[in-house]
């Protein structure tokens, strides 16, 4: 029979040297000494007043250390960092074998503040000087991400009044019935559920009302209405391609030369127009006036365009009809992927015939009239109408004639639920009042505009993928907007460090 060594799993001590565990050119090492040798920690310790009396407290640097080290390696829970200072020997390494209590290293990162801010810009004067920015071109782009609040809990305040409502009526409800149980003597039904049922019912309507009471309806920027949320309104409710979200859009501005990200800000909202204004300026200290600016559709405005004209930013922009316009993606359709392989295909190919445009309507300006491709007569509904700011005619068909009409399924982009054809002549050769809109549609359709913008996916996109993928940056786990900001901040911070540590600073 073969022999074999002995596996020998009995205690042991062993002697481990931490300094040794921090190698040079890892992002742990110039993590290290990026913050011992060269990041201002003065603010921080300014919390601290405990020279004469108080217990010790945990350096600041070494809490700093410690959350950066485990946000690079995907660890966002307060209690798994705590577990890994106690078992992992890296992090006894990077934190003096300190071993801190996930209370305080939570309570650390809440309360950082503004002073991430001011470690953020020291780490980006450092990558200056190591020559990793270019200032040639910063591409700003954003990303959507849950926040730790609930998404039933959003909606306007006469919606969440009505919620409140509810609860309370289900509350009296359930109370009556338990007494009329007590009058009748019936133990049939589990009392101590009904009970706890009842508490948490009262307990949560009690809190919509208290916020209800606290707070102010949530408006856009053009005065809309939007929905509030009870467990974080600075949240907002967010489209995205795997479903409606509550949560942050964290955006970044990234330089072309290593990716190195210059400006980090998460904002509560959906619509990324209000947000480009607010980057632009974060990005004045390291912008030159060769700095090319360039952002996708979601920050395409007229008011944006103006304000960087005036201030005299380059940039590129894209509108939503930037890809129509542009040759090179005519044949994009046949690499869309399919849905799930067991789709109706007969539901797709009837849903991808080509619908009626208004070329197939005969329009005659002279006798004022329009006929639709089934022979029918539409009325005219406005003959000088605008839409931003370019003069159109408008027809609308007849209910007799649209309902009962073999054509909908081609003529009418949702049949089942739009009752008649409406369609609109624009008057030729206009001159658009969107002036800025046409003078970036110039420049982004020019050889040279498609060469620099078609450079800006290559340099933001890496930087979402490392920090959504490779950090596992899936949620933001803090509540409100500033504490949010915070931690998107702290995650670009890493990326930052380990760009320093791949191109051998400190090593």
């Amino acid at each position: 029979m073969a022999r074999y060594k002995v596996v020998d799993r009995s205690p042991r001590f062993l002697p481990i040297v931490l300094d040794a565990q921090l190698v040079a050119g890892s992002f742990e090492y110039a993590l290290d000494y990026l913050i011992d040798h060269e990041i201002d920690l003065s603010e921080l310790d300014r919390r601290y007043r405990n020279d004469d009396t108080g217990a010790p407290a945990y350096d600041p640097a070494v809490m700093l250390k410690i959350v950066l080290l485990a946000y690079s390696r995907g660890v966002l829970s307060s209690r798994a960092i705590e577990r890994l200072c106690r078992e992992n020997v890296l992090f006894m390494a990077i934190s003096g074998d300190s071993a801190p209590q996930f209370t305080t290293i939570a309570k650390f990162v809440r309360e950082l503040g503004e002073e991430v801010s001011a470690i953020f810009a020291q780490v980006l004067m450092i990558c200056d000087r190591q020559g990793l920015i270019g200032r040639q071109m910063f591409a700003i782009d954003g990303v959507k991400l849950p926040s730790n609040a609930d998404k039933r809990r959003s909606g306007t305040h006469a919606e969440l009044a009505h919620d409140a409502e509810r609860m309370e009526q289900a509350v009296a409800k359930m109370v009556r019935a338990h007494r009329g149980r007590d009058e009748r003597a019936d133990t049939g039904e589990d009392e101590e559920a009904n009970a706890a049922r009842i508490e948490r019912l009262s307990s949560e309507a009690k809190r919509i009302r208290a916020f209800l009471a606290a707070s102010s309806e949530r408006r856009s920027g053009k005065g809309a209405i939007r929905k509030s949320n009870v467990t974080d309104n600075d949240s907002a409710k967010m489209a995205t391609s795997k479903g409606v979200i509550q949560g942050y859009t964290a955006v970044a501005a990234v330089d072309g030369e290593a990716q190195i990200i210059v400006a980090a800000q998460a904002h509560g909202s959906g619509s990324e127009q209000n947000v480009l204004l607010p980057m632009v300026k974060r990005t004045e200290a390291l912008r030159t006036e060769q700095t090319i600016i360039t952002a996708d559709a979601g920050y395409h405005s007229e008011a944006n365009l103006q304000a960087l004209y005036d201030a005299g930013v380059p940039a590129l922009v894209a509108d939503g009809l930037m890809r129509r316009r542009d040759e090179r993606f005519a044949a994009q359709a046949r690499y869309k992927s399919l849905p799930d392989p067991l789709y109706d295909k007969a539901a797709a190919d009837k849903a991808s015939e080509i619908k009626f445009q208004p070329a197939d309507f005969a329009f005659d300006p002279a006798s004022n009239t329009c006929i639709c491709p089934a022979g029918k007569k539409l009325y005219s509904s406005g003959s000088a109408c605008l839409t931003h700011g370019r003069r159109h005619h408008k027809f609308k068909g007849a209910k007799r004639d649209c309902l009962p009409c073999t054509m909908r399924e081609r003529c009418l982009r949702h049949p089942e639920r739009t009752t008649i054809r409406q369609v609109a002549f624009f008057d030729k050769d206009q001159h658009s009042p969107l002036r800025y809109t046409e003078r970036m549609k110039r420049a982004i359709d020019s050889p040279r505009g498609r060469r620099l913008y078609g450079r800006r996916i290559a340099i933001v996109e890496p930087v979402f993928a490392n920090l959504r993928h490779n950090k596992r940056l899936d949620r933001f786990t803090l509540r409100t907007q500033p504490k949010v900001n915070t931690q998107w901040n702290l995650y670009c911070l890493v990326h930052n460090i380990e760009k320093l540590a791949h191109h051998g600073y400190a090593s």
